[in-house]
């Protein structure tokens, strides 16, 4: 019996390709389908890719991904982008431990600042500075031209069936495991 020689180098980090992981997976157990291992598992490795290509991309604005999430949620919170802490913690599915330290390190970095509420001394309002939404809009910059980038090759037309057939998978997800939204620990 033979052997397989070792990789080394660069190769030797490589994972399988998608045709030899789901070959591996159907030697090893034979009730998968493998169109859905293929839809699924390239799903996977695409997240991931992504999410390093993204991570790189905010790095290079000198803000790290937990940040990013932070800008991301006051945006999308409207003008005067504010909110508290609490809610902050809520809509990111963070401990409000983890949203303080979160909170602390940004209002330090000069992209939100941290006040009492004017009408309520008790309630901590935290809000985007001009230089968290500078960063926020950069961010966008470089992510949207990564992304035309990414879907150069498809037509309109498949990139519309393609975000419609994801946006029926994400929905499915979202019925059956309703809780998967946040996250099952801090990231901090």
């Amino acid at each position: 019996m033979s052997e397989k020689p070792e990789r080394s180098g660069p190769q030797a980090l490589q994972e399988p390709s998608l045709d030899e992981q789901i070959a591996a997976y159907q030697r090893e157990f034979r009730d998968l389908d493998p169109q859905v291992e293929k839809v699924v598992s390239a799903l996977g490795r695409l997240n991931r890719r992504m999410n390093v290509a993204y991570g790189r991309q905010l790095a290079d604005l000198g803000i790290s991904n937990a940040e990013w999430e932070v800008l991301k949620t006051l945006v999308l919170s409207g003008e005067p982008y504010r909110l508290g802490p609490g809610e902050l913690a809520k809509r990111l599915g963070l401990t409000p431990a983890a949203m303080t330290h979160r909170i602390d390190r940004m209002a330090g970095e000069g992209l939100v600042t941290r006040d009492r509420d004017e009408n309520n001394r008790v309630r901590v309002i935290v809000e985007l500075t001009d230089e968290g939404r500078t960063k926020w809009l950069e961010a966008m910059r470089m992510a949207t031209a990564f992304e035309e980038d990414l879907l150069q090759d498809l037509s309109t037309e498949e990139k519309g069936v393609l975000g419609d057939a994801l946006i029926r998978l994400l929905r499915r997800v979202e019925h059956t495991q309703p809780d998967a939204g946040g996250r099952l620990t801090d990231l901090d």
